[in-house]
């Protein structure tokens, strides 16, 4: 059997007590460790599951499944997944797999990000599609979540940006010489992911005379270590995000609809830093 295990948001005791229980017998329990993060360290998790986890970072999921997969029709085997197992499109890969290979999959769900952003007060049902906002670099600087969120402002609907995390990354100098060096963890910020979106807007205002979707003065929600005991929301402009320290990761990012329902203002305004935008 593979078990798909949600492990939450938070830390080592968000699991199901269902979860725990299955991980406490199972012969290999796998930790994702490339989608998503939680606040406490692997050995505050192996003390509190009373169990050894082996890290599965992206080259083990995406380039040798079949290593997690090995006899797994005769053995149970946990892959604990930061938030909901279905959170990444890689975890769907995985139980294909394993169902490719005759062993039977069991599911247990936990909370996910894409409904915990209910906290801000924004209703979930009036959310449009999600988009994931990746680092730039010099070369390769891709805009196309910027049409999703304009689509999304124009049906009158949010968008939660996820922002990207770089874990096991390696240098562009060891994927060269193929040798495995790594670069350090990092985690985009709200800031970060803001100053990404002005320059496409001042890049769109050049481009076109077309009316942009949002602006540098539309108003943003920023979220950070959503589920845990030190959350932080913040709700300003664009710009205004560019320059708010939201703390330790993983930070989120939501452009509101242009219209807000009176209880989204009324719940959203406790977070506003300037409470005119909400007049």
């Amino acid at each position: 059997m593979l078990y798909m295990i949600g492990l939450g948001l938070g830390d080592a005791k968000d699991i199901t007590v269902k979860g725990l229980e299955i991980i406490r017998k199972c012969n290999r329990v796998y930790l994702e460790s490339y989608t998503s993060i939680l606040s406490v360290g692997q050995k505050t998790l192996e003390d509190f599951y009373g169990c050894s986890l082996i890290i599965a970072d992206r080259d083990l999921v995406e380039s040798n499944a079949d290593l997690i997969l090995s006899n797994v029709k005769d053995e149970d085997i946990a892959f604990l997944v930061v938030g909901d197992p279905f959170g990444a499109t890689t975890h769907t890969d995985l139980v294909l797999r394993a169902q490719e290979k005759g062993a039977k999959v069991t599911i247990i769900h936990n909370a996910s990000i894409l409904t915990a952003i209910g906290c801000c007060g924004l209703q979930l049902y009036s959310f449009g599609e999600t988009v994931s906002i990746p680092y730039w670099t010099e070369m390769w600087q891709p805009d196309s979540f910027y049409d999703k969120i304009a689509s999304n402002r124009q049906r009158g609907l949010h968008t939660l940006c996820l922002l990207d995390i770089k874990v096991k990354e390696p240098t562009l100098e060891s994927i060269l010489s193929k040798k495995k060096i790594y670069m350090p963890p990092k985690y985009m910020t709200v800031a970060e992911a803001s100053n990404q979106l002005i320059s496409i807007l001042e890049k769109k205002k050049k481009d076109s005379d077309q009316c942009l979707g949002f602006t540098e003065d539309s108003l943003v929600v920023g979220l950070a270590r959503i589920g845990s005991d030190d959350q932080n929301i913040v709700a300003c402009s664009l710009q205004e995000m560019k320059g708010i320290d939201l703390g330790e990761p993983l930070h989120s990012l939501i452009i509101p609809a242009e219209k807000l329902h009176p209880l989204e203002t009324s719940f959203l305004r406790q977070y506003v830093i300037d409470k005119t935008q909400l007049d």
